[in-house]
């Protein structure tokens, strides 16, 4: 998951209570490639971005909010792709028979802000959103 880019790159750190699990699912189902790791954390390359995974005893508390009639995961991150690696990365999921919080689908169809999204959960509960606008333009638009 390397992607080049001019735009500066986020980092996040998550808790995770299990971070073999942790390995598994950012490695293994998403493909991120693994940075620097220690007894209590692993980097990792989330499409040029650094997200670290840091072993904690309890990760944090979920909340929703309703979003075009799903409720939708508060906290949550996630990536912007295009809408073919969208559907690459939904289908990579589905093979590995990831459970969706949200399945994918075009929210806002027809209006400003268009985008395909898609929820699910790392193994300690973790929310990520990944979704892709058909017109990039419209990322911050209203």
């Amino acid at each position: 998951m390397n992607e080049s880019s001019t735009r500066p790159r986020f980092h996040l750190a998550v808790g995770v209570d299990d971070l073999s699990a942790a390995a598994h699912f950012y490695g293994e189902v998403l493909g991120c490639t693994q940075g620097r790791t220690a007894n209590e954390w692993m980097d990792w390359n989330l499409y040029g971005h650094q997200l670290v995974t840091h072993l904690v005893a309890k990760p944090g508390e979920r909340a929703k909010n309703s979003v075009d009639g799903h409720d939708v995961p508060v906290p949550h991150f996630g990536v912007i792709l295009a809408v073919e690696d969208f559907h690459t990365l939904a289908d990579r999921m589905r093979s590995f028979a990831t459970e969706f919080v949200i399945e994918p689908y075009v929210r806002f169809e027809g209006e400003i802000g268009e985008q395909w999204t898609m929820f699910f959960l790392d193994p300690s509960g973790n929310a990520i959103e990944c979704k892709a606008f058909a017109d990039d333009d419209q990322v911050f638009a209203h």
